[in-house]
């Protein structure tokens, strides 16, 4: 369309018949938009005001005006494409809001699928399927009431409610003024409509989170609000998530009292001093040397490391600065934290500069055998509920987790995100598991 398409190419020429024999200005509407059933409008926002304001009525109402006479429309669904967005007035603004799903489609990506399209000779607008796959309109009202008939369950609509909330919260901030993302109470409705739309031609009985994912494409106004609602739309997922009804508070405070109190029982701390090497701006060991035989007074800690106490290496000293004084043989010395040099034929063991340090040594004590025999029943108690629980999810974790990566229209990796909270309850209690492991190691050995 462009801004000299006439109403008569939509919906349909009048009635020069009726117009003289009856003086009723009526259109012909068949094979127009009024009487199609699947419509295609490209460049819309390019029509003139009197296309507009008819196709309005017919997406509010589902009514054409021709003439004196209101027609109700049987249109199933119309898809409109345009290469920009509607300017913002208040006259495109009601149309705008009433197309649901949103879809921003970039140039083709692959040059296998350019090529493909660009070489293609068929015939796109010719019809191929077969009249036994079309559906009949009996058919579709059948599926129109089996629709409405399809369960809407708790933890969608909280998904839906934490998604009105945040929109709210997004717009109510001071910096986000001339960012609004507005959503009407009538999308809302209509969003739901499709989430049972999609559940019932996935096969099921009512909405799964898998579905709640459409809804990134329905709540965007202009380009650069689909990131943010994109990531409102997943974090509100990722909330009310798939799970299991455990109690880990309490379990984690079981398993860490009974850490507790092996730990009282069988380790017995003691702080013992030590002197331990000394380092000089992080690089070297001082000597704590009296003699004036040569001057360099630092060792490199890593020189330091590689030397032992049976061979002689060349080694280099330096002063303060980290300026090289000396080479001279040396090895590691008789005693912890000194070095042995040999200088002038002369063997001169000396200290390197230490500090006292305290270090904590655990000191490990065998337990009661009463204390043990108790601590196994514990243990035995606890293991036993975990492993009821991890049964429990397994046995009895929602259906819907069995065909999250089934779904038509939501890509299969979105169900990582279903399910996050059904595998963090999995994740902990394998991970308390593993620390009662850990426990009956430290009492039992």
């Amino acid at each position: 369309m462009s801004k000299f398409s006439t109403p008569d190419e939509i919906f349909g020429p009048i009635s020069i018949k009726k117009l003289k024999e009856e003086d009723k200005y009526e259109r012909l509407t068949d094979r127009y938009l009024p009487g199609a059933n699947i419509v295609f409008l490209d460049e819309i926002w390019k029509a003139g005001p009197a296309i507009q304001n008819a196709l309005l009525t017919i997406l509010n109402e589902k009514i054409y005006r021709n003439g004196d006479t209101d027609l109700r429309v049987n249109i199933r669904g119309i898809i409109t494409a345009s290469n920009e967005l509607p300017p913002r007035n208040k006259s495109l603004d009601p149309i705008w809001d009433r197309f649901l799903v949103r879809l921003e489609i970039g140039k083709i990506q692959s040059f296998g699928n350019f090529v493909n399209m660009i070489t293609d000779t068929r015939n796109v607008y010719s019809d191929e399927i077969s009249e036994s796959a079309k559906m009949t309109e009996a058919e579709l009202n059948a599926w129109d009431e089996a629709i409405d008939d399809i369960e809407v369950p708790a933890e969608v609509l909280n998904t839906v409610q934490l998604m009105v909330y945040k929109l709210e919260d997004h717009n109510s901030r001071p910096n986000n003024v001339d960012k609004e993302i507005k959503i009407y109470d009538r999308r809302w409705k209509k969003i739901i409509r499709l989430l049972r739309t999609s559940a019932f031609l996935n096969g099921r009985a009512k909405v799964d989170l898998m579905d709640c994912f459409l809804m990134q494409h329905c709540l965007w106004n202009n380009p650069t609000h689909r990131d943010i609602v994109k990531e409102m739309v997943t974090e509100s997922i990722r909330k009310h998530g798939y799970s299991m009804a455990v109690n880990l508070n309490m379990l984690k405070k079981e398993v860490a009292d009974f850490e507790k109190d092996v730990e009282e029982e069988t380790q017995i701390k003691h702080t013992v001093a030590e002197e331990q090497l000394l380092p000089f701006n992080e690089e070297y060991y001082e000597l704590a040397k009296t003699t004036t035989q040569f001057s360099g007074g630092y060792i490199k800690i890593s020189q330091f490391r590689t030397m032992t106490r049976e061979e002689w290496q060349v080694t280099n000293f330096y002063d303060d600065e980290g300026n090289l004084r000396n080479r001279i043989k040396a090895k590691t010395g008789p005693r912890e934290n000194t070095v042995e040099v040999f200088h002038n034929n002369e063997k001169i063991v000396i200290d390197l500069t230490t500090q006292k340090k305290e270090r904590t040594e655990i000191i490990f004590k065998k337990p009661h055998k009463i204390i043990e025999e108790y601590w196994e029943t514990r243990l035995e108690k606890l293991n036993n509920y975990i492993d009821a629980q991890q049964e429990k999810i397994k046995s009895s974790a929602p259906d819907e987790i069995n065909h999250l990566t089934d779904n038509l229209f939501v890509d299969a990796d979105r169900a990582e995100i279903v399910t996050a909270n059904l595998e963090e309850v999995r994740t902990a209690l394998s991970d308390l598991k593993l620390r009662l492991e850990k426990v009956q190691f430290g009492y039992l050995g």
